[in-house]
């Protein structure tokens, strides 16, 4: 098969047939690699077997001087005061474990760039924009870090530039977004890891209480991080907490019977992204009657919003650089 994160590991009869092709686990560097018995694989078999943290060497430009910088990549917000304290500080915590790196900010949603800069007069580059300048101003070593929190469609947009750009530069490594693994063998169970984060905003509750946290969802299969989600908060013990997603499943029709299930009747819903922006204010808490909170009160719930995207949260926040730490420790390897 393909190797993992810090243990050489024993493949298993179910996946012998598979090892065959990728080779027995060999050591990585949270990612998986290749075995080196696998000889001249072909490019398709390399792509196939690039998981977690992505690292390219362009041979080509080996000789070049090092110089390195971080781009941390993320979907973005025109909500001006929960961008500054999610994304700004997030990325303010990025400078800090690297302060004497030059650290750029790329928003991936072109809309949302464009209407900053309308609105704001603040210019933010897309991580295409991020690079090219970074290549004409002489750096030949870039980390890429996302704010994403599972890879769904937009951390797909991360792994495009990387695939785009990565001949471009000397070396280029690619990060993993807040949840990737999920305890896989030698791995690290990065959804418990991030609900264990966030469970110090969630109120203490009675038999009658509920929290409500609201993911994105997404159309790519990746929305099944959110069934993985709730069993771990099956698995923590975490009682009467419920996930469901604005544009996947499950929704929150799909939720409702569950909590009249469980007999609730007061609900605290909050945003499960990493800024409080426009689900969170509007679809979630927003006053109009197709709103989440409009339709739980026609429901019968008693209902009390959390306004605070995941960047809030201090514990969150050392989760991302412990991210970024990692694509930059690939950089120097």
């Amino acid at each position: 098969m393909i190797s993992v994160k810090k243990h050489a590991l024993t493949v298993s009869a179910a996946l012998a047939a598979f090892a065959l092709t990728f080779g027995a686990p060999v050591l990585g560097h949270a990612a998986y690699q290749l075995n080196p018995e696998v000889k001249d694989p072909t490019p398709a078999l390399k792509e196939a077997s690039t998981i977690g943290v992505r690292t390219h060497n362009t041979e080509a430009l080996q000789n070049l001087p090092n110089k390195d910088a971080i781009v941390v990549m993320s979907f973005g917000t025109t909500f001006k005061d929960t961008r500054a304290k999610t994304i700004d500080a997030t990325v303010d915590a990025i400078k800090a474990a690297h302060p004497n790196t030059k650290v750029v900010t790329a928003f991936t949603s072109h809309i949302i760039r464009d209407r900053i800069q309308q609105k704001e007069g603040i210019t933010y580059p897309t991580p295409e924009e991020a690079l090219a300048q970074l290549k004409s101003e002489g750096y030949s070593r870039v980390a890429l870090t996302s704010l994403d929190v599972i890879p769904g469609m937009e951390y797909n947009y991360d792994v495009a530039v990387y695939n785009l750009y990565k001949n471009n530069f000397k070396k280029m490594t690619l990060g993993t977004p807040l949840m990737y693994w999920m305890g896989q063998e030698g791995q690290t169970d990065e959804v418990i890891q991030t609900l264990k984060a966030v469970q110090s905003q969630f109120p203490k509750v009675g038999k009658e209480d509920a929290v409500l946290i609201m993911a994105h969802g997404t159309p790519d299969p990746a929305n099944a991080y959110y069934s993985v989600i709730q069993d771990r908060i099956h698995t923590l013990g975490m009682k009467n907490v419920f996930i469901y997603t604005v544009e996947g499943t499950p929704n929150l029709e799909q939720v409702i019977p569950q909590l009249k299930l469980h007999g609730i009747k007061h609900v605290t819903m909050m945003p499960f992204m990493m800024v409080a922006g426009d689900h969170a204010n509007n679809d979630m808490a927003g006053d109009e009657p197709d709103s989440h909170k409009s339709i739980l009160e026609k429901e019968g719930f008693k209902v009390d919003t959390y306004l605070h995207g995941l960047g809030e949260n201090q514990n969150i926040r050392n989760l991302f650089v412990e991210r970024a730490n990692e694509s930059w420790d690939a950089l120097h390897k």
